[in-house]
């Protein structure tokens, strides 16, 4: 179930410039990772977000500076992809929902948004797995809460979507109401089927995927649209 684009116009601003801009930035940073060549691996380990490297001991000072670089990793992993389909999947996500609700929020909340979901969201993974070695990137997590925003924004927005049955593929329209809870119950799903025993940890998928933190940052959109956005809803 891919979505292709939505039917839903926007009302305020002519030009999605935070979405656009986040969209460049991952790109830019994917292309970057490309040109670090055999020193990539080595690079993202330092870089990106680990959970178990929040549990340090030696007192007060120790543990906030864990906290503190572990704040940071997770901002920079927010823009690091793992390759060219997970770029891909993420922005096509990015693009069709995050205009929508950047012209709800206006560009500078809707950035404070995405940062605070992924933020969120990386704070669900590391909490089903808090001893993972295992570095987490990608921006679906800040995405996922842009979905659980548009969710509560636009219920009634038109999703054209491709689905796959078997050997056929489908376009048909889906009201977000139904696409994105289908969506987010097959990230819950995946999610407590991992918590009993996949390879990468409890929390991830046999191909490394943290579902936590798809569902921590779908969660987290509606909340933090509430905190921000206080204007009378619009279908």
């Amino acid at each position: 179930m891919i979505p292709l684009r939505d039917r839903n116009p926007r009302r305020r601003i002519s030009v999605p410039a935070v979405t656009l801009l986040l969209i460049a930035a991952n790109v830019a940073l994917f292309a970057y990772e490309l040109s670090l060549g055999p020193r990539l691996e080595t690079r993202l380990l330092a870089a990106a977000f680990v959970p178990a490297r929040l549990h340090v001991g030696g007192g007060l000072l120790p543990a906030l500076a864990a906290v503190r670089q572990g704040l940071v990793s997770a901002l920079v992993s927010m823009f690091l992809h793992g390759g060219i389909l997970h770029l891909a999947g993420n922005m096509l996500f990015l693009w069709i929902f995050g205009d929508n609700v950047e012209d709800r929020l206006g560009h500078l909340r809707f950035l404070v948004f995405y940062l605070v979901a992924g933020l969120a969201a990386t704070g669900a993974h590391a909490w089903a797995n808090p001893h993972s070695q295992v570095p987490a990137i990608g921006a679906s997590g800040a995405i996922s809460g842009v979905l659980g925003a548009y969710l509560v924004l636009y219920p009634r927005a038109r999703i054209v979507t491709m689905i796959f049955l078997g050997f056929f593929i489908r376009l048909v329209e889906l009201p977000a109401v139904v696409f994105l809870p289908i969506w987010f119950l097959m990230q819950f799903m995946s999610g407590v089927a991992s918590l009993h025993g996949a390879p990468g940890g409890p929390g991830t998928a046999d191909g490394g995927v943290a579902w936590f933190a798809h569902i921590g940052g779908f969660l987290a959109g509606p909340l933090l649209l509430f905190l921000l956005d206080r204007r009378p809803r619009m279908a």
